[in-house]
């Protein structure tokens, strides 16, 4: 009997390794600890890639879900790659990047962590759905002027940032409470601010390559 337990958890780390790297999709379990601060695209994407890393998944180049405003705007769904990305557990999240913004395989029982836990969501304590994106619902970004990716990702006090509900459900029955990227700007750009409509400063990663 032991080293029959013993070979099932030898078979199970190795089917848990196998499923991590091949994961190319994920929410972030920890946020920046400055809110949407990231200190840039580039501070997202290593967050990204570091905990890619640390779950086996490092052998890809790790991009954070996130679009920027201004002079050489950047656009969300143009820096993940073109898929299919699929989840911690090998579930497809999405064919495409066209899939991705039309009808992705999205919610709270796939929008899984690096770790392949699942992310808090509307009646859960805390609520976590936030997800930082400050993208529109197709991806893009939005235009210079009221800010909306908390001044591309450097503030951790005043401003603001789109974000979306990675569980798919808000307060209201819309299109709007359902959206994984697009769904309502944050209060602020702090920690608490971003925990006050249920967010915790978390991020979509996705696998470039």
């Amino acid at each position: 009997m032991k080293y029959l337990l013993a070979a099932l958890a030898l078979a199970c780390g190795a089917a848990h390794a196998q499923s991590a790297k091949d994961m190319t999709f994920f929410v972030t379990s920890t946020g920046s600890g400055k809110g949407a601060d990231y200190g840039g695209l580039a501070g997202a994407d290593k967050h990204c890639q570091s905990l890619a890393a640390a779950a086996g998944a490092g052998g890809h180049k790790w991009h954070a879900y996130l679009s920027t405003q201004g002079d050489k705007a950047v656009n969300a769904k143009d820096r993940i790659g073109k898929g299919p990305w699929k989840n911690a557990k090998g579930e497809v999240i999405a064919k495409s990047v066209a899939d991705l913004h039309a009808s992705p395989n999205l919610n709270k029982q796939t929008a899984l962590t690096e770790k392949g836990a699942a992310v808090n969501g509307r009646g859960d304590n805390p609520n976590t759905h936030d997800i930082l994106t400050g993208s529109k619902t197709d991806g893009t970004a939005f235009a210079a002027g009221e800010d909306r990716t908390c001044s591309n990702w450097t503030k951790s006090g005043e401003g603001s940032a789109m974000l979306g509900h990675h569980d798919r459900m808000g307060l209201r029955d819309d299109d709007a409470s359902k959206s994984w990227n697009s769904s309502h700007p944050s209060k602020g750009c702090g920690d608490d601010a971003l925990k006050s409509t249920g967010g915790a400063g978390l991020l979509y990663c996705f696998a470039a390559n």
